[in-house]
């Protein structure tokens, strides 16, 4: 008997039904409504038997205990049926022997179930997207100082310490906040216009000499 975990079974006394389940998704798929013979008659029965009594309440009762061993038999064979009606649309993988729906759980390309093999296009999506919102978390938290990370400030020449009265620094500065020091001394090549760092023989732009 094939999909005998995920189902739900929405037989009545009138006739059978069930509804199959993906193990990934969840999305449910509901079989035709099959109708019951034993419980129609019993039906009749029991309506007989509030109407008129004595041989027909008999009658009911007779037919209460029939019922119980033909609705299981019907029900058996109802359940049956239902899976070769559900069986197209579902397909169990091989890796991990889940019953899953073709029309969205199923990996075609790779023979398994998306739960073990996933579209790549979605995964790839999907892990830029992640990225992209933890870059913006992190340059939301990030402070002022910190920003100013970029190649831009590097070519400046960032240093730990000022050259002049020697005091640690915590933060990429400008200035000293001990002695006031100018720390970013910045001149200009003749030839190319570029902004070069105090004390340097050549320009890192062109290559001129200063």
């Amino acid at each position: 008997m094939k999909f005998v975990r995920n189902y739900s079974d929405l037989s009545t006394d009138n006739g059978f039904q069930f509804e199959f389940y993906c193990d990934r998704c969840g999305n449910g798929f509901r079989t035709k409504f099959k109708p019951s013979v034993t419980g129609t008659m019993s039906s009749i029965l029991d309506g007989a038997s509030s109407l008129f009594g004595g041989i027909f309440s008999s009658a009911a009762d007779v037919g209460g205990r029939v019922r119980s061993a033909a609705w299981e038999r019907a029900s058996d064979e109802a359940f049956q049926e239902a899976t070769e009606e559900i069986l197209p649309y579902f397909i169990q993988c091989p890796h991990c022997q889940s019953w899953v729906c073709r029309e969205d759980c199923w990996n075609s390309k790779k023979g398994l179930c998306k739960q073990c093999a996933p579209d790549l296009g979605v995964e790839m999506a999907k892990a830029q997207a992640d990225r992209s919102v933890e870059e913006i978390h992190a340059h939301a938290c990030m402070a002022e100082e910190d920003k100013k990370l970029g190649a831009e400030y590097w070519r400046e020449g960032i240093v730990a310490s000022c050259p002049n009265c020697e005091t640690p620094l915590q933060t990429n500065s400008k200035f000293c906040p001990e002695c006031g020091y100018k720390l970013v001394q910045k001149g200009q090549c003749p030839a190319c216009k570029a902004k070069v760092a105090s004390g340097a023989k050549f320009c890192h732009e062109c290559g001129e000499k200063l």
